[in-house]
């Protein structure tokens, strides 16, 4: 994913050369339409051009104009300053958003973000010199039907090259973000790094480092999307930007596992994130799953194979840390260190009933299905033939929708007994004594829900009080 693209051209599909007038929405036809017929030029550009040439769908359109944001404000009866400092307004039509960006320049990056300065400029292609890589470089004009296309974006989609505009290292000099998008783009575009481009990016570490933590959990996000997220991350591992941003990811790199595997960790890591179905958070935590193996790897001095006791509970507090550092919201936090710390599922057809419903109320019923889902890709990931894993994971999916539907309860809310009734039953006053009873009449009832009415709680809790009378 990083040789040199020519050697690729002739395995990649190829991208169709034009565009016609029909795939360019009604509304984004007549913004251009309204802006050509009061003497401006218009393009539809960047992303979108990009995506409509490989046959992908669409989500955002954006237009470049020669009109100034003042201009483009006298054409159109609705517009938003969302950004007219770097030229960027945002024109309602039909009550939908759309970007209008005047042609534009732009002066050094000193925070290695941003630009210092932008400038206006009169033609496309001095608008499309500024952008990161050429496939993202290619402008449309409605009005002329004609692509613009002049630093050979259309080439590199054809061969599926990933190459920075002009210089290379100017690019990334100027952004550190275009660093981390070059590898998320060789992911969600499935493509190749041009080889200058590649080293380039290898060189642009320190402008990297700029970019804030929130700009880098988003890209991270966004590269789960791709159908082999791996793909990304193996470029961040090669040109540094693992070493910046998760360096503990890097000691999995080389770390050798016991017999049940065929692959080292790292491998092993790239294997279950891309066996994962395409959720976010659920490839998150596939990537960071085994981030507590290698602090926690042993030998077994009975077999001589590698040990690594409790590294789901070290990874998942190693993972803590670093998802509060990168501004990943409670939720999403919560949810991958769940799953990070749940993701040994040691099932074997021999647990009773009971034993279901126990696993359903440690885990959490809301975080099942994503968990199953894990521990399916991280057994596909070992490299070797898993199907007796996979039909007990089966089995055991079976067992907990069959536990489901017969509504037991997994917890202390689902009993048929409150606690305000247990004190006025029992004569009990308020405190942690009440919750105490409460959770051992739960484990009662999790080995047999039958239990579960308020006369057999009312006479197991009294059952109980007296087991503490006499101890």
């Amino acid at each position: 994913m990083w040789r040199d693209c020519s050697r690729f051209a002739m395995r990649a599909p190829m991208a169709p050369r034009s565009i016609s007038l029909e795939q360019i929405p009604e509304p984004v036809r007549e913004l251009c339409g309204r802006l050509e017929a009061a003497g401006y030029g218009a393009w539809v550009v960047g992303g979108c051009i990009r995506d409509l040439l490989l046959g992908r769908a669409v989500n955002d359109w954006d237009v470049a104009t020669s009109a100034r944001p003042e201009q483009v404000r006298r054409v159109f009866r609705r517009v938003i300053p969302t950004g007219i400092a770097h030229g960027t307004v945002t024109v309602m039509l039909d009550g939908e958003p759309y970007e209008v960006t005047t042609l534009r320049g732009e002066g050094a990056y000193t925070d290695g973000r941003r630009p210092d300065e932008v400038f206006f400029v009169d033609g496309i292609e001095e608008d499309l010199a500024r952008r990161d890589f050429t496939v993202n470089a290619i402008a449309y004009a409605p009005g002329t039907d004609v692509l613009i296309d002049p630093y050979g974006g259309l080439e590199d989609l054809s061969s599926r090259c990933l190459r920075a505009v002009g210089v290379a290292s100017e690019r990334f000099a100027e952004d550190g973000l275009r660093i981390l998008r070059g590898a998320r783009f060789v992911a969600t575009l499935e493509m190749q790094l041009e080889a200058e481009t590649l080293r380039a990016m290898g060189l642009a570490l320190d402008t990297y480092r700029k970019v804030s933590h929130e700009r880098v959990r988003d890209e991270w996000l966004k590269a789960m999307k791709a159908t082999r997220p791996s793909r990304a991350f193996e470029v961040m591992r090669r040109v540094g930007i693992l070493k910046v941003t998760l360096p503990e990811l890097l000691q999995q790199v080389g770390c050798e596992q016991n017999r049940w595997h065929t692959h080292p960790v790292w491998e092993h890591t790239l294997a279950t994130l891309d066996a994962c179905p395409a959720d976010p958070l659920l490839r998150l935590a596939a990537l960071l799953h085994d981030l507590g193996k290698p602090e926690s790897r042993g030998r077994s001095e009975k077999t001589g194979d590698y040990t690594f006791y409790n590294h789901e509970r070290i990874g998942a507090r190693m993972a803590e840390r670093w998802l509060r550092q990168f501004r990943f919201s409670n939720t999403e936090r919560q949810t991958v260190v769940g799953l990070i710390r749940n993701h040994l599922i040691c099932y074997d057809p021999s647990w009773s009933d009971g034993a279901v419903r126990r696993f359903m109320r440690r885990v959490g019923a809301e975080s099942i299905p994503r968990l199953i889902e894990l521990a399916r890709a991280d057994a596909l990931g070992k490299g070797r033939s898993v199907e007796q894993e996979l039909a007990n994971l089966s089995e055991l999916e079976a067992r907990i929708e069959q536990v489901a539907a017969a509504g037991a309860a997994l917890g202390v809310k689902d009993l048929a007994l409150r606690g305000d009734a247990l004190m006025s039953e029992l004569g009990l006053s308020p405190g942690p004594r009440v919750g105490a009873i409460l959770r051992a009449l739960l484990e009662r009832v999790l080995e047999d829900p039958e239990l579960n009415t308020r006369d057999h709680l009312l006479a197991l809790a009294a059952e109980e009080i007296a087991r503490e009378g006499d101890a």
